[in-house]
């Protein structure tokens, strides 16, 4: 049950309306759409989907988090994962910040796009092997501390295996990568996590509800 695995999925479909809202752009124009088209064909053969990953029990987490508490109520078990689509996208990024901020916005849209597409790759891939999954949850999101990302280092060291670092400051590189808790439980989910179910109302990528 404590093994760590790594496991490297198939690129997930690009989906441009994600990629707008997340450059906070609110309209498709035909200039955009050509921009985002010319980003999608630079950066898709440098991405990578890579995954490590643990089931544990329950009582592998010792965190204090109401709301981690509230999100695994009902949870017999959990997955821990870490996740990147690698450096590259973040060098792309540096490198048009200083010749076409444009690219650069379209660029960390699309990486956020794409870990975001990743994990949910990922949930799907955990539900088929432990059973239904609650909302994947990140250190740092609510009350959960994001002094947890050493806690996730220490058990999946996804330094070595997925190129995955981190600071001081428990910031990530690639910063397009994430690091996740998931509960797993006997009873079917019937609503997934959605901008609808999240209370974090003053988010910047909140979908129009």
């Amino acid at each position: 049950m404590n093994t760590v695995f790594t496991k490297i999925f198939n690129p997930p479909s690009f989906n441009k309306g994600e990629i707008l809202r997340y450059a906070g752009v609110k309209e498709l124009t035909a200039e955009i759409d050509t921009l985002i088209d010319e980003c999608i064909e630079e950066a898709k053969d440098k991405l990578t989907y890579k995954v490590c990953y643990g089931h544990f029990p329950l009582s592998f987490i010792q965190a204090k988090s109401e709301k981690l508490e509230k999100n695994l109520s009902g949870c017999n078990s959990i997955v821990l994962f870490a996740a990147t689509v690698g450096i590259e996208l973040d060098r792309l990024i540096s490198r048009y910040g200083k010749i076409s901020p444009a690219k650069a916005l379209i660029f960390q849209a699309i990486g956020t796009e794409r870990i975001e597409s990743l994990c949910d790759e990922f949930c799907r891939f955990a539900e088929t092997e432990y059973g239904h999954t609650k909302p994947r949850f990140s250190p740092g999101y609510g009350d959960l501390p994001l002094e947890v990302q050493k806690d996730f280092f220490r058990v999946l060291d996804p330094s070595k295996r997925i190129g995955l670092t981190l600071n001081e400051s428990m910031l990530m590189t690639p910063s397009k990568s994430v690091t996740a808790i998931i509960g797993i439980t006997d009873e079917e989910i019937t609503e997934k996590k959605s901008c609808k179910t999240c209370n974090k109302t003053d988010c910047l990528f909140r979908r129009t509800l």
